[in-house]
């Protein structure tokens, strides 16, 4: 395969796995089976649409290939029947999340850059498409979306595009930069996990006195 070719295979397993973490988060919430697909479609295929929505380019991805809807809600609804065993994959999706995190990340990037966009709307583009589905998911879930804490995760994807965006910027050759910007941003979001990296919290308590 080439390496669009590969890439496209990354992006699909990216969202598979998006959509069955989507549906775990759906099992806690007691959700039906639509509520499951439909939790999984959003979580997989939402950052993209809300990026695309804001930059004005139409059709939306799942609009333009109708597939991903079937493949997203799919792997959710697949999800139920594997649910007992997902505890002895977690290191799996972890690993996939972060790999999706970073695919998604250099998606949004590559789509602002071929608009013609400023380098921080480019940036900004790739943090979309890389971290909105999980908000969506967690909002829904009425969880604090994982974007607002303090984990390693939005600034995972904004050092992954900032690579990206400055390697494009430079000039530099196509797919280095892209496996490069890959590489670092999967090693920066393994790392935090493995270590317990963080941004620093802002704490504010309000005294009576």
């Amino acid at each position: 395969m080439n390496p669009a070719e590969v890439f496209h295979v990354l992006y699909l397993i990216a969202i598979v796995a998006e959509a069955m973490t989507a549906a775990l988060s759906a099992g806690r919430r007691q959700m039906d089976w639509l509520g499951v697909a439909l939790l999984g479609s959003i979580t997989a295929l939402g950052g993209g649409s809300v990026r695309d929505i804001l930059l004005g380019r139409h059709p939306l991805s799942w609009v333009e290939h109708p597939s991903y809807l079937l493949i997203t809600g799919g792997a959710a609804l697949a999800t139920i029947m594997v649910a007992h065993y997902m505890r002895h994959l977690r290191r799996l999706f972890l690993f996939l999340d972060a790999v999706g995190l970073v695919v998604f990340t250099i998606i949004g990037c590559d789509i602002a850059i071929g608009l013609g966009l400023p380098i921080i709307v480019v940036i900004a583009s790739g943090m979309i498409t890389g971290c909105v589905g999980g908000v969506l998911r967690d909002v829904l879930c009425a969880d604090i979306p994982l974007l607002f804490r303090a984990e390693l995760y939005a600034t995972v994807s904004i050092v992954t595009g900032c690579l990206y965006a400055g390697g494009q910027w430079l000039e530099l050759p196509h797919y280095l930069v892209m496996l490069g910007a890959m590489l670092i941003g999967l090693a920066l979001r393994l790392l935090a996990l493995r270590f317990g990296w963080s941004m620093p919290k802002f704490v504010y308590t309000e005294s009576l006195h």
